[in-house]
């Protein structure tokens, strides 16, 4: 018995091997940076992957995305076909041409780079303003076992601790969480609880500055 030949597409001879995540291109990062006025600290950050244009220009098809973010989302990317299937991921899409310099991109995914860094002063003076036990006040993490937000690392969440009338509890709470779309992903995992919201405000300066990773 004869059976049919299967295609290049059936049996993946001949398809292109796509590469994983990397820097993005020096090209790239300067129309990011001359034309979409992103910190430069920041584009070195981002990520990029890639695939042979499929268009007539040659040159590659690129989407850029924040690998913290996908971290948070719990996404892992290993390809330019992996964000067909999580498009929320993608910030610019687009292509480029590294020997002709050309490139193009289009947003499809407004965040907010430029959030406020408050100082250690402003931190303190929003945890004493938590005044319901169970309520919350969250700051972005730049360094921390978190991921996503503005920041990279997440976030920290205070919480003013309700009320147990089986033991005596600290005033507040502190957890660290993973932050999707700008909002922490609950409370997260609890780190330590205390009585004094100078030395948490103190903890959570020394974490809330600007990006580094």
């Amino acid at each position: 018995m004869f059976w049919g030949k299967k295609s290049k597409e059936e049996t993946g001879k001949g398809a292109e091997k796509l590469s994983g995540p990397r820097e993005i291109p020096a090209t790239v990062q300067k129309t990011l940076v001359e034309e979409r006025k992103l910190d430069p600290d920041l584009v070195k950050i981002l990520k990029v992957v890639v695939r042979k244009s499929q268009g007539e220009k040659g040159g590659f098809d690129i989407r850029i995305f924040d690998a913290s973010d996908a971290e948070a989302r719990k996404v892992q990317v290993k390809d330019y076909l992996t964000l067909d299937g999580h498009p929320e991921l993608t910030l610019y899409e687009g292509w480029f041409d590294e020997g002709s310099k050309s490139v193009t991109l289009e947003e499809r995914k407004k965040v907010n780079w430029d959030t406020t860094l408050f100082t250690q002063a402003e931190i303190m003076q929003k945890i004493e303003a938590l005044s319901q036990p169970g309520s919350t006040v969250f700051f972005y993490l730049a360094r921390g076992p978190g991921h996503g937000g503005p920041l990279g690392i997440g976030a920290a969440v205070i919480e003013l601790t309700p009320p147990n009338p089986q033991k005596k509890v600290k005033k507040y709470t502190i957890y660290t969480t993973d932050v999707v779309d700008m909002e922490p992903v609950g409370k997260g995992t609890k780190l330590f609880d205390s009585d004094k919201a100078k030395d948490i405000a103190k903890w959570v300066k020394e974490a809330h500055h600007k990006r580094m990773y």
